[in-house]
């Protein structure tokens, strides 16, 4: 199947389509859609991002990452959400549909400052009571908003040509680029 092509919501509500992973740029809506698909389907949601990072921002050791990963995954049935490269094998390879979130880059930074903002002002607790916060992700290289103008241009190059290797030709594809499409998308999704 080539990127191009975009699995109708009746693919993913088949049986055969029940292990699913959402991607996308930070800030393109992984985590709010992957809990999307989790009620309307009924399925487990295991977010990366909250088995990745330990207390005060601590990154899990790759092999404890791992694990957890394909222990959290060994279901039958879930949706994950998260670009970490260093579990994709695991996490792609279990999978049987991919969700791509390819908006726009300033639709991408709107919904980053938003969210962002926020959570800050909230004081939103994340993962292992870790929380964002403004200083960092304003002036310093742990900035989500220049992770996500860094990873941008890479993803988009970088999908397509993963979608077409043959480990992952196994997975359909539900190219979104954009948030109407990705609303028409989940609407039908049963």
């Amino acid at each position: 199947m080539t990127v191009t092509e975009t699995v109708s919501s009746q693919q993913f509500s088949t049986t055969r389509c029940r292990r699913i992973v959402v991607v996308g740029t930070a800030g393109s809506g992984k985590t709010t859609l992957a809990r999307q698909i989790s009620e309307r389907l009924d399925i487990p949601h295991v977010e990366l991002d909250a088995v990745f990072w330990g207390p005060n921002w601590t990154p899990a050791p790759i092999e404890d990452f791992r694990r957890c990963i394909a222990q959290a995954l060994e279901g039958p049935t879930w949706v994950a959400d998260g670009n970490y490269s260093r579990v994709r094998d695991v996490v792609w390879g279990r999978a049987d549909s991919v969700v791509w979130l390819d908006y726009p880059l300033p639709v991408i930074m709107r919904q980053l400052v938003r969210r962002t903002f926020q959570r800050v002002v909230r004081q939103e607790e994340l993962w292992n009571d870790n929380r964002e916060r403004a200083w960092v992700q304003l002036f310093s290289r742990d900035s989500l908003f220049l992770w996500a103008l860094q990873t941008y241009p890479r993803r988009r190059r970088e999908y397509p040509l993963l979608f077409e290797r043959p480990e992952y030709a196994h997975l359909a594809v539900a190219h979104l680029r954009s948030p109407q499409a990705t609303r028409d998308w989940l609407e039908t999704l049963r």
